[in-house]
């Protein structure tokens, strides 16, 4: 099936390090989505369309954000890195996904696990009311490698504050120790208890959901660590206690 585009244009650039960057488009005509769901973005090049698909990280609007890092070699990432203000830039008109609050558990806790530009959906469903009317306390870690990389930090901070401290944020960095974070990977810091320990919530079958999103071993080592906790995948027709998102 064909891809239904909408022209936008770049409305704002933030850099958040070198190479890690966020790209808000002015493109009205996107039809709705849940935030946590992905938009192929795109360039028109004399030889074909080049597009790719980002998890968005606004709620649906006019405007849009994408969180991307500039990927060396790349075909698209180099070429949205180098865009300027006012330039046109392609956004599919349909949403897909499934990684959404509506497909995840309900329980009193929302565990949010990311590396990276899996960050991406999180901050969207922080923006949203929905997250915050369907969940007790919700735990955000973001794993990095240095602490350049932690970006939204502002934002994060400001949602705690606005919301009394149901937001809890654990920056997790593999190389550099983060203020009030665990320095080393998210899989380590589950394993030896720190994790919990920074949150002061329990990560266990009884009171918590877990989305997870980012690097497949980082996926693949939670999944594992979930399951000995005698937690499970959440599927439709056998509910259980996490979600995954495999941007590859």
């Amino acid at each position: 099936m064909a891809i239904e585009w909408v022209c936008g244009s770049l409305k704002k650039r933030k850099v958040w390090s070198d190479g890690l960057f966020t790209l808000t488009i002015d493109c009205p005509g996107v039809s709705p989505f849940e935030p946590g769901q992905f938009l192929q973005v795109g360039l028109q090049l004399p030889e074909k369309h080049l597009h790719r698909p980002y998890s968005v990280a606004s709620p649906h609007g006019d405007e849009l954000d994408f969180f991307i890092v500039r990927v060396q070699n790349g075909e698209l990432t180099p070429r949205l890195w180098d865009l300027e203000v006012g330039q046109s830039i392609d956004v599919c008109k349909k949403a897909t996904g499934s990684f959404t609050l509506s497909h995840t558990p309900v329980a009193k806790n929302l565990w949010l696990l990311a590396t990276g530009t899996g960050l991406a959906p999180y901050i969207a469903m922080l923006r949203d009311p929905k997250i915050w009317e369907s969940y007790q306390q919700i735990i955000l870690v973001h794993g990095v490698r240095f602490l350049s990389d932690l970006a939204y930090t502002e934002e994060l901070e400001a949602h705690q504050e606005s919301y009394g401290g149901r937001l809890i944020w654990v920056p997790v960095v593999s190389r550099a120790l983060a203020v009030h974070g665990f320095q080393g990977r998210i899989t380590q810091a589950i394993q030896c208890g720190k994790l919990e320990e920074l949150a002061g919530v329990p990560l266990c079958p009884e009171s918590s959901a877990v989305m997870m999103c980012g690097n497949p071993q980082m996926l693949d080592e939670v999944e594992e660590i979930l399951n000995i906790r005698g937690m499970r995948k959440h599927k439709r027709n056998e509910p259980g206690h996490y979600v995954v998102e495999r941007y590859w």
